[in-house]
């Protein structure tokens, strides 16, 4: 077996375990431990994975973030289940904040609710939500990310500071132990700002999301009402959530993943 394919072994294991150990990649690969030390230092090197005492686990820091284009490709199937299910928690009437992530764009195609009023700093999300007569669209003011396609800035966090609303739904880049982050500081500061001007916060999140941090913490788990994600959600970060007493709600037959 070429290291390449060791390599790939290592990593898939780890994708559905929180440590492995040199015995553990002896055993799997069917080599000494000499190589299996060699294949997690050019993991490391990758950035792949973190070297520990006796083995490697995965990195739960990260900042790679792709542009919004590819979010919305990758892992569009779960996402897209994800926001058909979150839709049917916005009731007729609700004044309602929706964020400018991937999965919360699937929540506006799928909103069946009539007389909503929604505030957005999406400009997707408003397009899709202008073919509805009845839904009333505030798009937030500021300085246009092209590459996220979003609104940001402090006049955007001011505007969104004269608004509330019974519900805000909120997407993910990272969510662990220590709560939401993203990779971005002028990212963070609105979304810490719709929390605070929310009733309730419901957090979209698919599966891959869960044990990543990034550089810029949004809030602690215990802002959290709601997290909607789908059933690849590890044991370890279930009972996470369900500690600090969010509802988990997980999606009916949500496993399967385009590629």
């Amino acid at each position: 077996m070429y290291q390449d394919e060791r390599m790939t072994v290592i990593l898939k294991y780890l994708s559905n375990h929180d440590r492995i150990d040199i015995e553990t990649i002896c055993e799997m690969n069917n080599v000494s431990r000499d190589t299996a030390r060699r294949d997690l230092v050019k993991l490391e090197e990758l950035g792949k994975i973190v070297r520990t005492r006796g083995g490697a686990k995965l990195p739960s820091f990260t900042y790679e973030v792709h542009n919004y284009e590819q979010r919305l490709k990758k892992a569009s199937h779960i996402k897209s289940q994800i926001g058909k299910f979150a839709a049917t928690l916005i009731r007729d009437g609700d004044h309602i904040i929706l964020d400018a992530s991937t999965t919360v764009q699937f929540v506006a195609e799928n909103l069946a609710s009539r007389n909503n009023t929604v505030v957005t700093n999406s400009i997707d999300i408003a397009s899709i939500l202008s073919q509805k007569e009845d839904t009333t669209i505030h798009l937030l003011g500021g300085s246009l990310n092209n590459k996220h396609r979003s609104i940001y800035g402090s006049r955007t966090i001011e505007q969104v500071s004269d608004y509330k609303v019974n519900k805000l739904f909120l997407g993910a880049c990272g969510i662990s132990a220590e709560g939401l982050s993203v990779p971005v500081e002028e990212e963070g500061y609105l979304m810490r700002e719709m929390i605070k001007r929310s009733d309730k916060v419901i957090v979209l999140t698919d599966s891959t999301k869960f044990n990543k941090t990034f550089f810029q913490k949004v809030c602690d788990l215990d802002a959290i009402d709601i997290v909607v994600t789908d059933e690849k959600i590890d044991q370890n970060m279930k009972e996470i959530v369900e500690n600090y007493s969010i509802e988990l709600m997980i999606v009916p037959g949500s496993k399967s993943e385009e590629s």
